[in-house]
C-alpha cells in the first residue's frame, strides 16, 4: 500500500495554498494534508459533489479542502461548534488560551477560522456550518463526495460523526478518518474504532499516511 500523495498523477496544491495550510493554526502534518487534498480532488472530480469535514478548529485542513473545491468547481462544507473539543479545554494538553473569548470565557475558534480562509483567499469556496455535528447531519439532505472525520475524539463524538454523515456519502465516495492510532500509547482509540467499523461495514482502504486513513465506499455497502 502506498501513500495517496505519492501515487502517480495524484493532485497537489499550488505552493501558495500549501504555504497557507502550513501557516494556519492546527495539528495536521504536511504529508497527511497532501493525502487529504489528493483524496478530496479525486472524489470531487469524480462525483461533482461537495466535500465535508467535521472538526474545523482554526481552518488548517479547511484550506486544503477549500482549494480542492475551487479546483473542481464544487464547495467545501465545514462542521464545527467552534467551542473546542475535549482536549482543547482549559487544563488539557492542546488548550490555547489565545482562542478563549474573554467576554464569555469559552473557546471560540470561529474568528481564527475566518481569518485563515480570508488570508488564503478561499472564503468563497467554503460554507461553514456552525453547530453540533449530529444536529446538522440530521438536517442535511444532500449527498457528499467525501466525508472527513476529525472532530471530537471520544467514542460518543467519533461514532456520532460516523453514523450521522456516512449515510450521506455518495456511492463510491471517500471516507477519511484522522488520528487513527492502532497503538493506544500513540493516541486515543475512538477514531481507530471508527476506522475498524468502516472496514467491517464494507469500506475498502485506499491509502495510509501517518494517522490518516482514506477509505472508499463500495457499491454494495
Amino acid at each position: 500500500m502506498t501513500d495517496r500523495h505519492d501515487a502517480p498523477g495524484a493532485a497537489r496544491p499550488e505552493p501558495e495554498v500549501l504555504k497557507a495550510f502550513e501557516s494556519a493554526t492546527g495539528f495536521m502534518p504536511v504529508d497527511e494534508g497532501l493525502a487529504l487534498y489528493a483524496a478530496a480532488v479525486e472524489a470531487a472530480e469524480r462525483t461533482g459533489l461537495p466535500v465535508l469535514e467535521i472538526g474545523t478548529y482554526c481552518g488548517r485542513s479547511a484550506v486544503l479542502l477549500a482549494d480542492a473545491a475551487r479546483r473542481t468547481g464544487t464547495v467545501a462544507l465545514t462542521v464545527d461548534h467552534h467551542r473546542g473539543s475535549e482536549e482543547q479545554q482549559p487544563g488539557w494538553e492542546y488548550h490555547d488560551p489565545t482562542l478563549v473569548d474573554p467576554e464569555v470565557g469559552r473557546m471560540d475558534t470561529l474568528p481564527a477560522f475566518r481569518r485563515t480562509l480570508f488570508h488564503a483567499g478561499l472564503e468563497d469556496h467554503v460554507v461553514a456550518l456552525v453547530g453540533r455535528s449530529p444536529q446538522i447531519a440530521g438536517l442535511w439532505g444532500g449527498r457528499l463526495a467525501l466525508v472527513f472525520i476529525d472532530g471530537g475524539h471520544t467514542d460518543e463524538h467519533a461514532t456520532g460523526d460516523y453514523e450521522g454523515w456516512v449515510p450521506h456519502l455518495a456511492e463510491d465516495g471517500l471516507l477519511v478518518v484522522h488520528d487513527v492510532f492502532p497503538d493506544p500509547q500513540d493516541g486515543g482509540q475512538a477514531p481507530y474504532r471508527v476506522y475498524l467499523r468502516a472496514l467491517d461495514e464494507g469500506f475498502e482502504e485506499v491509502s495510509v499516511t501517518g494517522s490518516l486513513r482514506v477509505l472508499r465506499r463500495t457499491a454494495d455497502r
